[in-house]
C-alpha cells in the first residue's frame, strides 16, 4: 500500500523544500506547488491524501484555492491544513469556514506538524472505512430486499398456482357436475385475480418516476379513501373522521395518496379478529403539523383497536410478504404505502397505542401559499 501523499504548497522555495524533507523523512510522499493556480493542476493531477496550504500566497492565496476544492465533489473530502502568519481568531474563523480543518501558525513546529497530519490522515482513513461500511451495508440492505421480495414472491405464487391447478384437477375430474364445476371456477377466479394483485404490486413497487400531482382538498382525500375502503372489502366501513384542518390543501397525486391512506385503513380493519364489522373501530386523525426546520408536513393517524403489533413483525412490518395472516397473496400493503408516500415527500410510521391497537402515522407536506 502506497504512502500517503501531501501536498506542500508555498510560495517561499524553501519552505516547501523543509517540509519536503521532514515529510520524507517521515516516509510520507510528497508533492509540491509554488502557487495556488500551481495546486489546484496538480490536484487535478494526482488527489492527494492531505494538503498543507500556505493562506498568504500571490495571485490566489489560500482560501480561494480552499473554495475551488470546496466546490468539486471530488476534491471537496481533501482535508486541508492551513499555514499562516496570522494568528487572529477571525482569521481563523474565515479559515475553518472555507472548509480548511486545522490551522499552523508560522513560524511553525515541525513535530507539531506531523503529529497533526497523523491526526487528519487518521481521521480521513476512519471517515473512508466508515463510507464503506455504509455503502456495504446499503449493498447487503438491497440485497436482503431483492431476497425478501423473491422468497415473498415464490411462496405466495406458487401457493396461488397449486390452488389454480387444485381446482382445475377438480374440474377435470368432475366436468358432469355443473354446480361444482361453478364452485371450482369461483374459486380459480379468485386465485387468479389474487396472482393478479401481486404483480401490479410488485409493479408499482418498482416505479421510481414521481407522479404528477396537483391541488387536492385533505378532506376530499379522506372521504375518498374511506369511500374505496368501503368498495373493496363490500360494505360500509364505521371510521371516525376527526380533521382539525378541514380547509388544509396538499399538493400530491391523488390517485397514490388515495392508494397510501386505504391501504393504512385497510391494515386497521384487518388487525379485528372475530369481532363483527359493525364492532371494528377505525379513527382517522389529522393532528398536528409538524415543521422540521423544512416544509410543514401534515399528520394523518389512523388509529386502530385489534390486536395490535405482534412481536414477530414489530420491526420488519414494512418489509414486503410480512403479514401475520394465514391466506396467500398479502404482505405488501405497508410496504406500498410507505413506498408511495415517499415519492409525494412524505412517510408512514407504525406504533403500538398504550390501550391497545396500532396507530399509522401518514405524514405528507402541506400546501403553502
Amino acid at each position: 500500500m502506497a504512502a500517503p501523499l501531501i501536498l506542500v504548497v508555498d510560495d517561499q522555495p524553501v519552505n516547501v523544500q523543509l517540509l519536503r524533507r521532514v515529510l520524507e523523512f517521515e516516509g510520507l510522499r510528497v508533492d509540491t506547488a509554488f502557487n495556488g493556480r500551481d495546486a489546484l493542476t496538480s490536484v487535478a493531477r494526482q488527489i492527494p491524501d492531505l494538503i498543507l496550504l500556505d493562506v498568504m500566497m500571490p495571485d490566489m492565496d489560500g482560501i480561494e484555492v480552499c473554495r475551488h476544492l470546496q466546490a468539486q465533489p471530488a476534491t471537496r473530502k481533501i482535508p486541508v491544513i492551513f499555514v499562516t502568519a496570522r494568528t487572529s481568531k477571525d482569521q481563523k474563523i474565515a479559515g475553518l469556514a472555507v472548509g480548511a480543518v486545522d490551522y499552523l501558525t508560522k513560524p511553525i513546529d515541525l513535530d507539531e506538524t506531523i503529529a497533526r497530519i497523523r491526526t487528519q490522515l487518521r481521521l480521513a482513513e476512519v471517515n473512508r472505512q466508515l463510507i464503506d461500511a455504509n455503502r456495504r451495508l446499503d449493498e447487503s440492505r438491497r440485497a436482503a430486499t431483492v431476497a425478501a421480495v423473491t422468497q415473498g414472491i415464490a411462496h405466495n405464487v406458487n401457493n396461488l398456482l397449486g390452488v389454480v391447478l387444485g381446482y382445475l384437477d377438480l374440474i377435470k375430474a368432475q366436468y358432469d357436475q355443473p354446480a361444482m364445476v361453478q364452485r371450482c371456477a369461483t374459486g380459480l377466479d379468485d386465485a387468479v385475480q389474487r396472482i393478479v394483485v401481486i404483480v401490479r404490486k410488485l409493479s408499482d413497487l418498482i416505479v421510481t418516476v414521481e407522479p404528477a400531482t396537483a391541488a387536492c382538498m385533505l378532506g376530499d382525500l379522506l372521504n375518498s379513501s374511506i369511500a374505496r375502503l368501503a368498495r373493496e372489502q363490500g360494505l360500509e366501513i364505521p371510521v371516525t373522521v376527526e380533521n382539525s384542518l378541514p380547509q388544509a390543501t396538499l399538493v400530491t397525486n391523488a390517485e397514490t395518496f388515495e392508494s397510501a391512506l386505504t391501504a393504512l385503513l385497510t391494515n386497521a380493519w384487518e388487525a379485528y379478529e372475530n369481532i363483527a364489522p359493525s364492532q371494528r373501530s377505525i379513527t382517522v386523525r389529522v393532528l398536528a403539523i409538524t415543521t422540521d426546520g423544512a416544509d410543514p408536513q401534515v399528520e394523518i393517524h389512523v388509529v386502530d383497536r385489534g390486536h395490535g403489533i405482534a412481536p414477530e413483525v414489530r420491526d420488519t412490518a414494512f418489509e414486503p410478504f410480512v403479514s401475520t395472516k394465514k391466506s396467500v397473496g398479502v404482505g405488501m400493503g405497508l410496504t406500498l404505502a410507505r413506498h408511495t408516500l415517499r415519492t409525494l415527500g412524505g412517510d408512514v410510521s407504525l406504533s403500538s397505542n398504550a390501550d391497545g391497537g396500532a396507530t399509522a402515522i401518514l405524514c405528507h407536506p402541506l400546501a403553502t401559499t
